[in-house]
């Protein structure tokens, strides 16, 4: 009888405390999203990055032409009626290649903090914080080797190794299969950028999410739902993870302005996304000579202007995020 009450009673504020902690969780993303959209900088942030993006998504239907539509009666010509931004060294509408670059930055960036910061970054880092010993040293030293080199380097270094043997194994598919057209729409190029810019993205949120879990695994509601046997699966994902997201969210948020202008120069190095894909970064190439920004500056001012935008937009959105999920640190 005595266990009976025990168990009962032990149940019993576990649910008490699972129920304060899931309203304590709803009730502060409700009012993080009223404060965010009352800060002129978050819905500065959002506007431009909905607009942008959202050109990128609907390019097919809202550029004036194809990204490798060209007319050779109208080469690098200025900004005009029949092309709002001019045209470039082979006739190719201007907007219409910097729509067409937004949704390849768009592919990119969402897939790299989506592979990388997110189910790589929090998985380890759940994993490392709640279960700790021996798994936490293996994947800290792991993470401290990717950080005690310069990590644009190894991505140009991991980038520009992988192409060679990615555009092989898409081309073998193609032939397997008989899907023509993969190389041709840079899936190669896609999967290479994305990879790599993904394998060094997840050592901060790692960390991050490590120093999170081992703060919460000790309070009170862990320790009660450890008591009635749940899973440790269950544990860090149902209990821990929901309450050591705000700040994964504002690093993320930030984030994705490294990840979305480093696709960009790694285009404008020459080991990106590689044309007739359309690229910002490879926009930003063809039109850095000196004698171009002269006498047709027109070719690269809209990339540079959209990219700075972009990389703005999205500090500014993670700046406003931080203010409202971090107030201490505001």
């Amino acid at each position: 009888m005595v266990d009976a009450e025990l168990n009962s009673n032990v149940a019993s504020e576990t649910a008490d405390l699972q129920s304060q902690s899931m309203e304590k969780s709803r009730g502060l993303w409700a009012q993080a999203a009223l404060q965010l959209l009352h800060r002129p900088k978050a819905i500065f942030g959002i506007t431009v990055i909905l607009l942008l993006y959202g050109g990128g998504i609907l390019a097919p239907w809202l550029a004036p032409q194809g990204y490798n539509e060209q007319d050779l009666f109208a080469v690098r010509q200025g900004p005009s009626a029949a092309h709002w931004l001019g045209t470039d060294f082979v006739g190719r509408d201007v907007l219409s290649r910097t729509i067409f670059s937004l949704r390849t930055n768009l592919i990119i960036t969402a897939a790299s903090v989506a592979t990388g910061a997110l189910a790589i970054g929090v998985t380890l880092g759940l994993v490392s914080g709640y279960i700790g010993g021996k798994v936490d040293t293996l994947i800290m030293r792991i993470g401290e080797v990717f950080l005690a080199f310069p990590g644009l380097l190894l991505v140009i270094l991991l980038a520009a190794t992988l192409k060679p043997r990615v555009l092989d194994w898409v081309r073998s598919f193609e032939d397997a299969t008989g899907i023509d057209g993969l190389v041709q729409w840079g899936v190669a190029d896609y999967l290479v950028i994305f990879g790599a810019l993904a394998a060094f993205s997840w050592v901060g949120v790692a960390r991050l999410v490590r120093g999170q879990v081992i703060t919460l695994k000790a309070t009170a509601f862990v320790e009660a739902t450890q008591v009635m046997g749940a899973s440790t699966w269950r544990v860090m994902f149902h209990h821990l993870l929901p309450n050591a997201l705000p700040p994964v969210i504002v690093v993320v948020t930030m984030g994705m302005g490294a990840i979305a202008g480093a696709e960009v120069v790694l285009s404008w190095l020459g080991i990106g996304i590689q044309p007739p894909v359309p690229s910002l970064g490879s926009m930003i190439r063809e039109g850095q000579d000196v004698s171009v920004l002269r006498n047709a500056s027109h070719l690269i001012l809209p990339p540079i202007v959209v990219v700075g935008l972009l990389i703005f937009a999205w500090n500014l959105l993670g700046d406003a995020l931080n203010d409202v999920l971090n107030p201490r640190q505001g």
